[in-house]
């Protein structure tokens, strides 16, 4: 079923539901957990078995943690047979909407990218988050904007994880032309030399979500944004058209025109096949190459998202589960997600750094176990530079629409291609965008 879906057709199907529509435990460790309230009521009702669906991991060793340790440790410890069901990425939001079509299906649904557009089908998790932060604090500002909706003041989704995405770089390439590509200004004034060096750099400018993460990054960085704090459009400004002519000119001066073309992973390979010089990228990029071919790896070097005028606020992962209204274990569902989240040091390590917690108090010691690979030292402070799709606002159903989309690598493609002048890419995007969140907003979404 999942294979004959596209994101986009996901979304066309969560709106026309949204349309008619108009809820201490487990440690990660080895010692005993002390069942919480909610944990008696996991097998409510007869129900002895919790479905979840599951991303495929771009580290795999985080699944085999999760489907061969964890969950299993975590079922016996409350009477549950935990099925654990993995997809693609691209896959997850075409089975979502299949799922609310039919209503059945998984009891958590996990997301990489934003679940506004379900906001009708799923509980709401404010117990669950709560039950989180009166045990290890509050989660990251960001990831809260992800998941909380000031308008219905309902909480759509609960997070354990996110992931930042750092500039993978060639030292080896870069550092002879005397440029440390650390700012979209530095990435561009070493552009031409690296691709005269036969290892141009590695940005999509394409329909795929990673190109849409690190476009909405730059523009971030240009002081632009999709929407205000309000959730007003604000795409159609001077800070946007900069941003696109920034592009177009790292594109003509140290690029070529595959990137056009490109799906989530090109850029991954770009860099493990030894032909790019840099990329933005989570680090499970890097993690790949250490496996594959550890003397490329030792080359190449980590950096916070570019930073351009208006500084650093990088888009990438965050990760959501939901739990629908219809699914048939909705309270072991609520304990697996706080269980999950409470003691996460485990869960970093299998995924090798890519999960960093959605709660900073559910690893004390993050910046000790990062000392041990000091490559990865700087993902301490990767909240710093990082932010929610969506920002300075709140994800919402029309962002994740206009993300699902692919209106800004669009934008972006028209001005690189010379199809269109950057201030009439900008205006033709802005067309675009605007109805999308008339529409949201008509909806009491927004």
């Amino acid at each position: 079923m999942e294979a004959s879906f596209t994101r986009r057709g996901f979304l066309r199907v969560a709106a026309g539901a949204a349309a008619v529509a108009t809820g201490v435990g487990c440690n990660s460790g080895s010692d005993k957990p002390k069942s919480s309230p909610s944990a008696a009521k996991a097998g409510a009702k007869g129900e002895r078995t919790l479905r979840i669906a599951q991303w495929a991991h771009f580290v795999p060793a985080y699944d085999t943690w999760f489907d061969n340790e964890y969950t299993k440790r975590w079922g016996e410890e409350h009477g549950v047979d935990v099925v654990v069901d993995h997809m693609q990425a691209e896959q997850l939001g075409g089975r979502a909407a299949a799922e609310v079509s039919a209503q059945r299906g998984h009891d958590l649904f996990f997301f990489d990218i934003q679940s506004a557009a379900f906001e009708d089908d799923v509980i709401d998790h404010r117990e669950v988050v709560e039950e989180v932060e009166a045990k290890v604090g509050k989660m990251q500002p960001f990831v809260e904007r992800s998941l909380f909706n000031p308008r219905t003041k309902k909480w759509f989704g609960f997070s354990d994880t996110w992931s930042p995405a750092p500039v993978h770089y060639r030292s080896d390439l870069w550092d002879p032309v005397g440029i440390r590509p650390d700012s979209w200004d530095a990435i561009l004034a070493g552009a031409s030399k690296v691709k005269v060096a036969g290892h141009p750099i590695g940005l999509g400018i394409s329909s795929s979500h990673d190109a849409s993460q690190t476009l909405q990054a730059l523009l971030h960085a240009y002081g632009a944004a999709l929407q205000d704090e309000e959730g007003n459009v604000t795409l159609n400004r001077p800070e946007t058209v900069e941003a696109v002519k920034a592009m177009s000119a790292i594109y003509g001066a140290g690029m070529t025109e595959d990137v056009l073309a490109w799906d989530s992973s090109s850029n991954n390979r770009y860099l493990a096949e030894g032909r790019g010089s840099l990329i933005v990228n989570a680090v499970s990029a890097l993690r790949a190459i250490e496996a594959q071919d550890p003397g490329l790896a030792a080359k190449v070097q980590l950096l916070p998202t570019p930073e351009g005028p208006a500084g650093r606020h990088g888009v990438y992962v965050v990760g959501t589960y939901v739990i629908w209204k219809f699914a048939r274990n909705q309270e072991a569902a609520k304990q697996f997600l706080v269980d999950l989240a409470l003691d996460y040091q485990q869960a970093f390590e299998r995924s090798r750094f890519y999960n960093l917690p959605s709660f900073p108090g559910a690893i004390r010691n993050l910046s000790d176990l990062l000392a041990a690979e000091p490559k990865y030292s700087l993902l301490a402070g990767a909240a710093g530079w990082s932010t929610n799709l969506g920002y300075p606002g709140h994800s919402n159903a029309a962002v994740d629409e206009v993300f699902g989309e692919f209106i800004v690598p669009e934008m972006f493609a028209q001005a690189a291609r010379g199809e269109a002048t950057p201030e009439e890419a900008v205006r033709a995007a802005t067309d675009r965008v605007t109805p999308i969140f008339e529409k949201w907003r008509e909806r009491g979404k927004i």
